[in-house]
């Protein structure tokens, strides 16, 4: 029987919403959350919360926790795994037999929305394999790839603030799903809307015979292979490098402690204050090793403590990896996402060029995103093996390395700007444990040398050439305000259809522009953007005559335009003072010219 509602908001549509939800919701405290705002008529944020719904896009669902439909709560992860059930049951021939594996993070709530989850997939006799613990996010797509399930989930938001949650799908290829993926599971979360009384009944997990426990058999399996991928494991003992290690109020800890056994590596220093899952994330203002130093200053001063000269840096899902080095002059130095990039990828040729006497790389790839850097583009062009790029994020990598693999092709390596890395391919998405074992291998090899981490990096640059980046974002949230700088960016000069030619009156000019968001690319036949174009986010993508490439793009996660630039020099080219005064110059530009008058809307980086 619906709850009276004790005030008319004048609105039956809400009425109605709210009514449902009260009837189906079992969370007493969420309950009277809207109780109270029907009794204070807040109106405006009750519309908000129940005429507006999570949608389920390829990211999965991410929003805050709290009541309503538009957020992450018991009743939404109900729906949401009636829909999916359906859904899986109905594409995947036998998928009951081959079954689900369902992880967590440390976050409130997320072991109740994995297990609300399971016990859906249960009571439709799907075989599900439910972590009993935290896990990192890697282990989901590593568990459907050895079940050979038909699909795994993630309850996690990542490295998202506490309030937030999620819920991230991988289908039974091993990889994120993609469209046309993520409009049908909407349509059939929409379709089993109302709760069946058997949605709620987490008890029956106890005794199911149809719910398993994988955390054994998937660890053991995961670090073995990471062990045969260790080339130099005598190395690695004898280092005197000393590494500290931050899980960031994550799941890391006991991962990468096994992953550095596997590497036959001494134990690394923690940071005891970040090293177990807490949801408060009480030390840190952001859970976001990719927030650079103010997400490291305690890692740092634990560092300094104990003479260690290296820190890596899970985000709390442990799926994306940071690290900072010490330099001569006692300062931090923290790579950015594509410095990495550039490390690993030097290295996993390296690891791949030792393995393979009669080295062939006509049948090795490695992928980044489009708006990562090009250096691995260069590396390519000199050592003979193949690049591809991607649309942003690991979905798409990871949906293109299943293809190459299909093909008989070496996926070796493949990474996004974001501190995101895949090494090798056995699990099909970034994996910030195998990166962070990965990123040690390659110090304690440099160390035989003599050489760092940041001495390798700009041996890379002076042989590949150098990649000036930077990087950040700013947060809008008004999505007219986004809308309304994007349309004016494709009808520049009051002109429609035309897009920005120069910046500061012609000194630097715009030779290509390619914007994913309409199809359009003017370096393409035709203007036919090659690359899957998605009219639900906006990104522009722009090639400056110097060899600046620059792209804006919206988040899909965040309230947050993203920028992304980078300049291309040549090996030849070395005065990298001159290289990073022309990238700051032009940044600054672009930021008064593309952004203006909104520019005063948004609000900048906050670290």
């Amino acid at each position: 029987m619906a709850v009276e509602l004790p005030i008319d908001t004048g609105n039956i549509d809400l009425d109605n919403k709210i009514n449902e939800w009260l009837k189906w919701n079992k969370d007493l405290f969420y309950g009277n959350e809207i109780q109270n705002l029907i009794f204070n008529k807040n109106i405006e944020v009750l519309s908000n919360l129940f005429l507006k719904r999570l949608e389920f896009g390829t990211a999965g669902l991410r929003g805050c926790m709290g009541p309503g439909y538009s957020q992450m709560n018991d009743l939404v992860i109900v729906q949401t795994g009636q829909g999916l059930s359906a859904y899986i049951l109905d594409s995947i021939v036998n998928a009951a037999e081959k079954g689900i594996v369902i992880g967590y993070d440390g976050r409130y709530c997320s072991k109740r929305f994995a297990q609300l989850t399971a016990t859906i997939f249960v009571r439709n006799n799907v075989k599900v394999y439910l972590f009993p613990e935290v896990v990192p996010t890697p282990f989901i797509p590593y568990g459907v790839l050895k079940y050979k399930c038909a699909a795994g989930i993630m309850i996690t938001a990542s490295h998202n603030p506490k309030d937030d949650n999620g819920y991230k799908v991988y289908w039974e290829n091993g990889a994120q799903i993609i469209s046309p993926h993520d409009k049908e599971i909407q349509k059939y979360i929409l379709k089993n809307l109302e709760p069946m009384k058997s949605s709620w009944n987490v008890a029956v997990l106890h005794d199911s015979s149809l719910c398993l426990d994988p955390w054994n058999d998937v660890m053991y399996s995961y670090i073995t292979d990471l062990t045969k991928t260790v080339l130099y494991p005598e190395v690695n003992r004898n280092t005197i490098l000393k590494f500290t290690y931050t899980a960031m109020h994550g799941v890391g800890y006991e991962y990468m402690t096994a992953a550095f056994n596997a590497a036959n590596l001494k134990p690394f220093i923690v940071v005891e204050e970040q090293k177990l899952p807490d949801p408060e994330f009480p030390t840190v203002k952001f859970p976001n090793p990719e927030e650079g130093k103010s997400a490291l200053d305690l890692s740092i001063k634990v560092a300094n403590e104990n003479s260690s000269s290296i820190i890596l840096a899970n985000d709390p899902d442990a799926d994306r990896l940071a690290c900072a080095t010490k330099m001569k002059n006692d300062e931090w130095y923290i790579f950015s996402g594509n410095e990495l990039g550039a490390l690993l990828g030097w290295w996993m040729m390296h690891k791949y060029q030792v393995q393979h006497a009669d080295t062939d790389f006509s049948n090795v790839y490695m992928l980044a995103s489009t708006v990562s850097s090009k250096i691995l583009a260069s590396m390519a062009k000199q050592e003979g093996f193949n690049f591809e790029e991607t649309l942003t994020g690991f979905k798409w990598m990871g949906n293109r390395a299943v293809e190459l693999k299909k093909a008989g092709k070496v996926v070796l390596f493949a990474y996004e700007e974001a501190i995101g890395f895949m090494c090798g391919s056995i699990v099909l998405d970034k994996d910030g444990i195998n990166a962070g074992m990965n990123v040690a291998e390659l110090a304690t090899y440099l160390e035989t040398m003599g050489l760092t981490l940041h001495d390798k990096l700009n041996e890379i640059y002076t042989r590949y050439g150098y990649y000036i980046s930077k990087n950040s974002y700013w947060i809008c949230h008004e999505p007219n305000v986004v809308k309304k700088i994007f349309e004016r960016l494709r009808n520049y000069s009051d002109r429609p259809n035309t897009y920005p030619t120069s910046i500061l009156n012609g000194k630097y000019v715009i030779t290509g522009v390619r914007d994913l968001t309409t199809g359009y690319d003017n370096s393409k036949p035709e203007d036919k953007a090659i690359l899957p174009v998605s009219k639900s986010s906006q990104m522009i993508t722009f090639t400056f005559k110097n060899g600046l490439v620059l792209t804006l793009r919206t988040s899909g996660t965040e309230p947050k335009i993203k920028y992304y630039s980078e300049l291309c020099a040549s090996p030849g080219e070395q005065d990298i003072k001159v290289l990073k005064c022309i990238l700051d110059e032009m940044v600054s530009a672009i930021e008064t010219e593309f952004l203006q008058p909104e520019v005063n809307c948004l609000l900048p980086r906050t670290t």
